[in-house]
């Protein structure tokens, strides 16, 4: 079993790329891959409660988030400076997160076998 993380950047409502990144997740997961989720810049706000997607035809990202311990990823990481430079927190999101702070990304990282950015 490999350790994946896939490091996301994009905001939640930039086309349907938010819910196809979701789905490639939930998919290499569902191949008993241990996958984590590191959202950083504007994918912080992924996990915003009280999104309005409906007004683009979208839907919520938070509530995609709250089917991953369906497919075991239960490892939810934010940023801890790209949360503060959006005025959020770890408690104003949708799902639990563990923020880590921008200094300590690299040896973050190094911990999983593949690290996918999108």
């Amino acid at each position: 079993m490999k350790k994946i993380l896939f490091a996301l950047r994009k905001p939640p409502h930039n086309g349907a790329y938010v819910q196809e990144m979701l789905d490639i997740i939930m998919t290499v997961a569902a191949f008993d891959q241990e996958v984590s989720i590191l959202l950083f810049d504007n994918a912080v706000f992924q996990l915003k409660e009280q999104q309005q997607p409906e007004l683009a035809n979208l839907k919520a990202t938070a509530t995609i988030y709250k089917a991953l311990p369906l497919y075991d990823i239960n490892q939810l990481y934010a940023e801890t400076e790209s949360l503060q430079e959006r005025g959020l927190s770890v408690a104003s999101l949708a799902e639990s997160v563990v923020a880590i702070p921008r200094a300590k990304i690299g040896d973050f990282f190094k911990q999983f076998d593949l690290v996918l950015t999108g």
